[in-house]
């Protein structure tokens, strides 16, 4: 045996809780690319070349995070460095995960708020408007890939689209329905209803890892009802604790309570990723409480493709938006407004996240793969590609047809949506390439009129 083949076999050193910490502070800068990309980070740092982890129990974490509400990358995060560090780990993870580009969109929405009017930044969002519409399209297309594998399923799609674009139902209302059709199809229809085949069987050959396929669970992630209560009882008070001194400060008519009720119920319905819970966010946000108008809503979902960490990360640009142009603190702090709008807004809907990984982890073996739990999800994750069809559309309508159909036809926005359709269906060119070039072309084509 080699020496090279010696030390690849040999076990790593032991992680401390500061080596890990400065890991996850870096993931939290570099983590773009959307889920897939930082999970492939993930996969190459953790599995590959530090060897904290197997990528047998490397899927099977990701495999449950897949499950959940919630951003699946940042929630894999938590999980494993809750299995490393404890639940201090796992809150730094976490945490580190999503500070990041808190700060980043902060700025960038300050920027946007500040400058959007002056004709530089007016030509990027021109070309980021065509951009956003491609990818709205493009993540329907990817997870129908995943979620239609039978004509059930694409009907359940259909319906959805049907009933948020002829009806305009409520998104938790097509949750609920999805849901209670998956859960009858596990009893009538499993064949229909069973999930994909997901992730592909481990890979072999990267030697032995901190936490290997035969690692014992350690004792912290070892299942007993008393941790489940405490952990449960926890996050309730935290979030209660937040609701409360929203209730104090801002009675319940708020701004900021309205806020922090509502992106929590967005936490607890984001079944497929960000994508899916924008339909919901924008019946929220736009329609109902109008805290932004629709084309901030795709300003904001450009600015979050083009920040490091969860896509979700855009629902801090609306709340950052909505007090901004609602001002909590008056009108002379509109930037302490939307900031402290946006912290209340990324508190809110990640705090579910942390809970149901410090609190569900050690079900993982228990529930994992068993059809009653799992199929309702398939038919929420069919019924969110309808829904998400029907956002493109919208997304479609208010670049193309700015001024409404009445108005003029936008064709040099059409033409760089075909272009940034092409680029990603046919040479799957990247989130952030294709973001360039079509604020580039934005540029280009607002400096020519």
């Amino acid at each position: 045996m080699t020496t090279q083949n010696t030390q690849s076999l040999a076990l790593p050193a032991p992680v401390s809780f500061w080596q890990a910490f400065a890991f996850w502070l870096k993931l939290g800068f570099i983590s773009f690319g959307g889920p897939a990309g930082q999970i492939a980070i993930m996969h190459a740092e953790l599995v590959e070349r530090r060897h904290w982890i197997s990528e047998k129990r490397f899927l099977h974490a990701l495999n449950y995070c897949m499950l959940l509400p919630g951003p699946e990358a940042q929630q894999l995060a938590t999980y494993i460095g809750w299995l490393m560090h404890r639940t201090r780990g796992g809150i730094v993870a976490g945490a580190l995960f999503v500070l990041p580009s808190l700060f980043i969109l902060i700025a960038l929405s300050w920027i946007y708020m500040r400058f959007g009017e002056l004709p530089v930044v007016a030509g990027i969002f021109y070309g980021l408007k065509p951009a956003v519409t491609a990818l709205v399209l493009h993540a329907a297309h990817r997870i129908g890939g995943r979620a239609l594998k039978n004509r059930w399923m694409w009907g359940i799609a259909a319906l959805a689209f049907v009933a948020v674009f002829a009806f305009d139902a409520p998104f938790p209302v097509i949750v609920l329905v999805a849901a209670l059709i998956g859960g009858a199809g596990a009893r009538w229809a499993p064949q229909v209803f069973a999930l994909g085949g997901g992730h592909a069987a481990a890979k072999t050959g990267y030697g032995p890892a901190l936490i290997d396929d035969d690692t014992p669970t350690p004792v912290h992630a070892q299942f007993t009802g008393s941790r489940l209560i405490r952990v449960l009882a926890i996050g309730a008070s935290l979030w209660l604790t937040g609701m409360g001194w929203l209730l104090l400060t801002q009675g319940l008519d708020g701004l900021l309570t309205q806020m922090g009720w509502f992106f929590t119920k967005a936490a607890l319905l984001t079944f497929g990723g960000a994508y899916a819970v924008l339909p919901y966010v924008y019946q929220g946000a736009v329609e109902q409480f109008q805290w932004l108008s629709a084309t901030q809503m795709i300003d904001g979902l450009a600015l979050g493709e083009t920040t490091p960490g969860p896509l979700i990360m855009v629902l801090a640009f609306v709340g950052f938006v909505g007090a901004w142009l609602q001002p909590v603190f008056g009108a002379d702090s509109l930037f302490l407004s939307g900031a402290v709008a946006a912290t209340v807004v990324t508190y809110f809907t990640f705090l579910p996240s942390f809970v149901f990984i410090l609190a569900g982890g050690p079900l993982v073996e228990a529930t994992h793969g068993k059809l009653g739990f799992t199929a309702p999800l398939s038919a929420i994750t069919a019924a969110v590609v309808g829904v998400i069809v029907n956002l493109a559309l919208f997304f479609a309508y208010h670049v193309l047809w700015p001024k409404g159909f009445s108005g003029p036809f936008d064709a040099m926005s059409a033409l760089i949506a075909l272009a940034a359709m092409l680029a990603l269906f046919r040479f799957k060119l990247g989130v952030l390439p294709l973001l360039g070039a079509c604020a580039a072309l934005g540029l280009a084509a607002t400096a020519l009129t």
